[in-house]
């Protein structure tokens, strides 16, 4: 009897995310299988999931947040809460491994030397980027200005805020006044013309957007805060391509990255599940060399069919 019902409930998961994937939920509310209770839960008291649009990944979150509660074991019942929940989680993680993967190639504190080398090399391999700029390199020289326009001009660009000075590389004193923090960044929106309201912050790996808040450093939370109540939203990353500080040489092999990337993606452990956000330098493209590992590293994720590059503008695409 136990195996018929542990089989039930497995089918039962089957129909449900396959609803789910619909973006819409059908239940009944006598049902008395487990996973229908996830349908007829309430999430911290709001109405029956079964009356709204749900997506894979709003699901998930929610389980991980412990909103979707699962009823005990009783006679109707005979699969155990912690074993309903594992399967369900299962079952999305089974569904989302079937959609699109979603990758943000983001380069910040440009335009620098090596700007125009990335301009030509995603040209030429026609993948979409996120630039974060710092306002006051696009003043430095005639040959940045010219770099910042073709990033500005490539429509697969999309230019950010990455703040005015880049805190002067003093980060904690930067922080440590909010509101001269928040106008540095508002100087470099103006300055720049840039059309988005979307920052990265300098030395602080902080998002803030939706219902997302997340921080590294507390140091950096006051200004994150205040830029969010000034309309911004803050993106940070899963993965760091890292640069040597004396040489702006990539530490990190492109296998080594590259696998970083796969992983992540493979075990969910990305802010949102099916994308990842990867966090580079453009001073890292200075040479020959490093634009040749830029060009490989694109080269070994194009090989995916499932994988798309994607403005941050449109982080997270949802499931």
């Amino acid at each position: 009897m136990l195996k018929k019902t542990i089989v039930a409930a497995i089918a039962a998961i089957s129909t449900l995310i396959s609803v789910y994937s619909c973006n819409s939920i059908v239940g009944s509310p006598s049902s008395s299988n487990p996973l229908d209770s996830t349908e007829n839960s309430l999430v911290d008291g709001q109405s029956p999931l079964k009356q709204d649009t749900v997506k894979l990944m709003d699901l998930l979150d929610s389980l991980n947040k412990g909103k979707i509660h699962f009823p005990a074991v009783d006679s109707l019942n005979k699969i155990e809460p912690k074993q309903a929940k594992k399967m369900l989680r299962d079952s999305i993680y089974r569904e989302l491994n079937k959609q699109d993967k979603h990758i943000y190639l983001t380069f910040d504190d440009g335009p620098l030397i090596g700007s125009s080398a990335i301009d030509s090399i995603i040209t030429a391999k026609n993948t979409k980027i996120s630039a974060f700029l710092v306002g006051k390199h696009a003043g430095m020289s005639k040959r940045l200005k010219r770099d910042f326009d073709r990033y500005m001009n490539n429509p697969l660009v999309e230019c950010y805020n990455h703040s005015y000075s880049h805190a002067a590389n003093k980060f904690h004193v930067f922080y440590s006044n909010p509101d001269l923090a928040v106008a540095d960044f508002e100087k470099c929106e103006t300055d720049l013309g840039l059309k988005h309201k979307i920052v990265r912050m300098p030395g602080r790996n902080i998002w803030l957007f939706d219902d997302v808040r997340r921080v590294d450093l507390t140091s950096g939370s006051q200004t994150a805060d205040l830029l969010g109540v000034n309309g911004y939203k803050i993106y940070g990353w899963d993965v760091e391509w890292k640069i040597n500080g004396l040489s702006g040489k990539p530490v990190q092999s492109v296998e080594e990255i590259y696998g970083r990337i796969r992983n992540m993606l493979g075990n969910k452990s990305t802010l949102k599940p099916n994308n990842i956000v990867l966090l580079m330098h453009d001073d890292m493209f200075q040479n020959k060399k490093g634009q040749q590992l830029l060009s490989n590293l694109i080269d070994s994720l194009k090989q995916h069919k499932d994988y798309k590059f994607d403005f941050i503008e449109n982080y997270p695409i949802k499931y």
